[in-house]
């Protein structure tokens, strides 16, 4: 029983082994979107073990967590569509850019930018933690194809299509107004080919499924999603369904499984609840809470803050470290040990219950190892298939395509 000390020993014993293994793996978390969040904040100090509920990513947090690596995220929402709003969002862009450029920068003992695995593995012998750049909604690309090029030259190493709204390049899973192209638009179709000859990873977290299948049809390399995870378990459009996951195998891609609780576990909602959401989504014209974030800014600050006292009024239970296993679980058995990773989307509305920030990672690694995960399994989940995503994608750039891409 829980209470007997020869159980508590022995959880003690699996704790110190399964913290001893994190340890030894190198580990990467694909999507964490500090950038936005905290680092454009001149408050916030990155040193400092902050409150989980403000910041769930700093130096204390990272040593804690075992982090080796993360993707810092140049995040936008979807913003109006226009010229102006395209020039925000590049503005924008820029000040995020600098604010990675300044934390690592400020932290030269303990940080340092990467583009590669191999630059990566370097730096963690050097006792150094890398930092990589993805960028989330290619909105501030607007139509000009150039930005591509610019933005992988400011080391942008994947580029998340879209975000909870349709832009110039394809189709969102969660549009309110539903799809625009069927997919990827023709100019889409030109970004999927640059990022190819440049080797820029696409990134399908966000896109509708007919853009999934179109950038999987048109890309001549293996594909992630940076912070998604399975439909089966959590029925939302942004998970990608069991058919959806044998694709992306066959792709020689990677699911990052992400721990924002409605993605990673269906929530049990009241009837209250449910009601309360309906009536919010019908007055704010949206299809689900991501789409507050293609608000105007007025609107979208009110929203958020009505959004806010919704789920406080009406809380439902938080998904749980073991769900999140639940999820890995599932991927590995559609699509494979060699096609499932971590991207958590922390510092962007994640947290679970024994796993609120990057200072709790070695908890998965401890509930996959009682699950009867091997080394050689864990060390692949924390980093190998990414960084062999990413050695493809490098390998496959400027190698010009044998075959017609068009749509029919």
């Amino acid at each position: 029983m829980i209470g007997d000390p020869a159980y508590a020993q022995t959880a003690t014993k699996q704790q110190a082994k399964a913290r001893k293994l994190h340890e030894r793996l190198y580990t990467v978390d694909s999507h964490e979107d500090t950038p936005n969040e905290n680092l454009l904040n001149p408050r916030f100090d990155l040193t400092k073990d902050n409150n989980p509920d403000s910041a769930q990513v700093d130096l204390p947090k990272m040593r804690r967590g075992g982090l080796d690596a993360a993707f810092w995220v140049v995040y936008m929402g979807q913003g109006p569509r226009n010229e102006e709003g395209t020039a925000v969002a590049q503005q924008q862009a820029q000040a995020m850019f600098s604010g990675i450029e300044k934390a690592v920068q400020t932290h030269p003992a303990e940080l340092a930018m990467a583009t590669t695995p191999a630059e990566a593995l370097a730096l963690g012998k050097a006792g150094k933690r890398a930092i990589f750049i993805g960028m989330e909604n290619g909105f501030p690309v607007g139509r000009d194809l150039n930005k591509v090029q610019a933005y992988y030259n400011q080391g942008v190493r994947y580029l998340t299509l879209c975000h909870s709204s349709n832009n110039e390049i394809c189709d969102s899973a969660t549009d309110p107004k539903g799809p625009e192209y069927q997919g990827l638009s023709p100019f889409g179709e030109q970004v999927v080919a640059e990022m190819n000859r440049l080797g820029m990873m696409v990134d399908i977290s966000h896109t509708s499924d007919s853009t999934f299948y179109d950038v999987l049809r048109l890309s001549r390399v293996p594909v992630i999603a940076s912070h998604s995870s399975c439909r089966a378990l959590a029925d939302v459009p942004r998970n990608l369904s069991d058919e959806m996951l044998r694709a992306l195998a066959r792709n020689g891609g990677v699911i990052q499984i992400n721990f924002y609780g409605p993605y990673v576990k269906t929530e049990a909602k009241s009837p209250e609840r449910v009601a309360a959401e309906q009536a919010f989504f019908v007055k704010w014209q949206i299809k689900t809470s991501l789409n507050v974030y293609g608000l105007p800014a007025e609107s979208q600050k009110e929203a958020l803050a009505e959004l806010r006292q919704l789920q406080k009024q009406f809380p439902v239970p938080l998904a749980t470290v073991q769900d999140a296993a639940n999820q890995i679980d599932h991927a590995v058995k559609v699509a494979g040990i060699n096609h499932v990773g971590i991207g958590s989307d922390f510092d962007g509305g994640s947290v679970l219950t024994g796993l609120r920030d990057v200072g709790d990672l070695p908890a998965l690694t401890e509930e996959l190892l009682r699950r009867g995960y091997s080394r050689r399994d864990l060390a692949k989940i924390w980093s190998g298939n990414l960084f062999r995503v990413m050695r493809a994608v490098e390998k496959g750039k400027s190698r010009p395509a044998t075959a017609s891409t068009s749509k029919p």
